[in-house]
């Protein structure tokens, strides 16, 4: 099967050799689940020719915000909206999350309370937990009409979305390792409230919920199944 990653972000230069690049930590994160890739920077204005050119869709996480005024926002709200129209699968993650629900008529802002960064546990809707990294400012204030919240924290009320078959959508980064997020904490972490930067290195080692979500990721895109 094969999925187009929409690249609307590039990780610091400093850490892509090491780690690679967003779109590397996607192939990384779903590798050995049946699936082929191709990647459009979208971000750098490569736009993919159909929705069709894929048998489903990732949007990536970017440091830019879905309210700016970037050439290529509207663009790819467009091709989510057709993805949808066309019954394309479409999977989003931080911003991929933002963009989606603002596509399909939700609300994104820079959210008042604050960032959200580290290792974070997440509620979902039948009762159990995934432990994500997160690392967000930006959050879905209002989610479109007809999408379900499946998982929240006290901060981010709508962390995860999904749309049925259709799309399904997390603020927190899966495709990040520790290792990742350390090196952000070094390269970017001058940006964050020295009490968040301090608790989210004190986390940073702890467990991950990294096989289940996997699993979820890739049942959703072979066969628009729902997590449970």
């Amino acid at each position: 099967m094969k999925i187009g990653i929409l690249q609307t972000g590039h990780a610091p230069e400093s850490l892509i050799s090491e780690h690679g690049d967003y779109n590397d930590m996607f192939t990384a994160l779903l590798g050995g689940q049946g699936f082929t890739f191709d990647t459009y920077a979208v971000v750098d204005g490569q736009m993919p020719g159909s929705v069709h050119d894929a048998q489903g869709w990732i949007i990536t996480g970017s440091r830019h915000g879905v309210y700016e005024p970037h050439d290529w926002i509207a663009p790819l709200e467009d091709f989510v909206r057709a993805c949808f129209a066309a019954d394309i699968p479409v999977l989003g993650i931080c911003f991929g999350h933002q963009i989606m629900a603002q596509a399909l008529g939700g609300k994104v802002e820079k959210y008042s309370g604050g960032w959200s960064v580290g290792n974070t546990d997440y509620a979902l809707k039948n009762g159990n937990h995934l432990k994500l990294l997160a690392w967000h400012q930006d959050q879905v204030v209002e989610p479109p009409a007809g999408a379900e919240t499946i998982a929240s924290t006290d901060h981010c009320q709508y962390a995860a979305l999904s749309y049925g078959k259709k799309g399904l959508s997390f603020q927190p980064h899966p495709e990040f390792d520790q290792a990742f997020l350390r090196g952000l904490l070094e390269t970017r972490g001058s940006v964050l409230p020295k009490d968040i930067k301090q608790q989210a290195c004190e986390t940073v080692d702890d467990d991950l919920s990294t096989d289940k979500i996997i699993e979820m990721f890739a049942a959703f895109l072979k066969s628009g199944e729902k997590p449970a």
